[in-house]
């Protein structure tokens, strides 16, 4: 059973070897090195993408938001409302569609994004120090390769 081949009869792999686990794992232990920090800020993890994607893109629609922060939209309502009572961005309805919800980035949020950063990036060159800078953007390209592959694959956006 030490074999890192071993599969249990069924196809399945060691779960060492699973690329969803794998993921999560990793995934599980970059977050332990931020979730003190963003707890500082009264933060979960998926507030902090929300917020920094709208800080990169501007204002966006629900849909588009959820995406690329990779939130799903019943989460997306529920944090959207908190960080839209905390001042932290503004939500307004499209006057093209009134279905769609717009959220953007309010000066608080912006000074949120701006006080918190500093010490997020410092967590990520933590983390680029100990993994390596060229091995962490090869990852991170290796990485945006299978989403679009698998993407392609099913015919979904990525982005």
């Amino acid at each position: 059973m030490g074999d890192e081949n071993f599969t249990d009869g069924f196809g399945l792999s060691s779960t060492r070897h699973s690329l969803p686990i794998a993921l999560l794992r990793a995934r599980e232990t970059v977050m332990d090195r931020f979730r003190p920090h963003l707890s500082q800020h009264d933060l979960t993890e998926q507030q902090w993408r929300v917020l920094r994607v709208l800080n990169e893109a501007g204002e966006l629609d629900a849909t588009k938001l959820a995406r690329r922060a990779s939130v799903l939209m019943p989460s997306l309502t529920r944090i959207l409302k908190l960080l839209d009572a905390r001042g932290l961005i503004a939500v307004r309805r499209d006057p093209g569609d009134k279905r769609r919800a717009l959220a953007t980035l309010t000066e608080t949020g912006q000074r949120l994004i701006v006080t918190a950063a500093p010490r997020s990036a410092e967590i990520y060159r933590d983390i680029e120090n100990a993994f390596g800078e060229e091995r962490l953007n090869h990852l991170l390209d290796e990485l945006d390769d299978l989403i679009a592959a698998l993407s392609l694959q099913d015919g979904s956006d990525p982005r």
